[in-house]
C-alpha cells in the first residue's frame, strides 16, 4: 500500500545532509534544497571531485512515502553548460542517481514510520 508523504520539506531536507555524506565518494559534495514548485521535491546539487570540474542538479521526487523519481536536469563543467551525452557525464549521473536512491532507502524510517 503507498502512503502520501507525511514529512515536511524542512525535515526532509535535514534528513538528506545527515544521511547522504555517508553514501558521497570522498572529495565529492553536494547542496540539497527544497523545491519550490513542489514541496514533495528536493534540488541535489552534486561536485564532483576532480579535475573535470563536473556539477550535476537533480530532481529528487517522492512519488509516495517509498519511492522516489530522481531527475537530472542541470550539467555543469567548470561553470559552463555540458552535454549531458558524454560518457563521463553519464556515469557520473548514474553513480549519483544510485546514491539518491540509496539515501531515499535509508531514510525510509523518516518518510515511512
Amino acid at each position: 500500500m503507498n502512503r502520501e508523504l507525511q514529512v515536511s520539506q524542512e525535515q526532509l531536507i535535514s534528513a538528506w545532509q545527515e544521511r547522504l555524506p555517508a553514501l558521497m565518494n570522498t572529495g565529492d559534495s553536494f547542496t540539497v534544497q527544497g523545491d519550490a514548485a513542489n514541496d514533495q521535491s528536493l534540488l541535489i546539487h552534486f561536485n564532483a571531485a576532480g579535475h573535470q570540474e563536473y556539477a550535476l542538479d537533480f530532481r529528487c521526487t517522492y512519488v509516495d512515502s517509498r519511492e522516489v523519481a530522481v531527475d537530472l536536469i542541470d550539467v555543469e563543467q567548470g561553470g559552463w553548460h555540458a552535454d549531458e551525452r558524454s560518457e563521463a557525464v553519464q556515469l557520473l549521473a548514474q553513480q549519483y542517481t544510485r546514491q539518491i536512491h540509496e539515501c531515499a532507502q535509508a531514510l525510509q524510517d523518516v518518510t515511512n514510520p
